[in-house]
């Protein structure tokens, strides 16, 4: 039986799949304007930042549209389909969850930050705010 609802759920997922991809690139939001010092600040600090995801993650494409919403140049990272990747989100951030943005810190320590509406609101609190935008 447990065979038969895997296998179920995996071609859910591989119907609904594109759907949701075909569905973020119509909805994906406009950058905010910035000036040109202001952006080049925010890709400065965006380097040390890592979004740990899965492209299909309903969870994940929120954090992608706010991600672009705010006009941010975070590395995306594959846990699924890369194992590297995988293994990196598991050994630091403790477990295989998606999304998780990984935020590396001068004095080499990480902070691994789960759940999509904490990492949006870390992500609008950080780089949202009027000090960040074009004038």
């Amino acid at each position: 039986m447990r065979i038969l609802i895997r296998y179920f759920f995996r071609g859910v997922r591989l119907v609904l799949s594109p759907i949701l991809l075909a569905s973020e690139k119509l909805s994906t939001p406009t950058a905010v304007a910035r000036s040109p010092e202001a952006q080049a600040d925010v890709d400065e600090a965006c380097t040390q930042l890592a979004l740990y995801q899965f492209q299909s993650c309903p969870f994940c494409i929120k954090v992608r549209k706010e991600i672009a919403r705010l006009g941010l140049k975070i590395e995306l990272r594959d846990a699924r389909n890369d194992p590297a990747h995988r293994q990196a989100l598991e050994t630091g951030g403790g477990r295989i969850k998606v999304p998780c943005l990984r935020i590396a810190s001068e004095d080499g320590h990480d902070e691994w930050l789960y759940e999509s509406h904490a990492i949006n609101a870390w992500l609008h609190h950080r780089f949202g705010d009027a000090q960040h935008q074009a004038a």
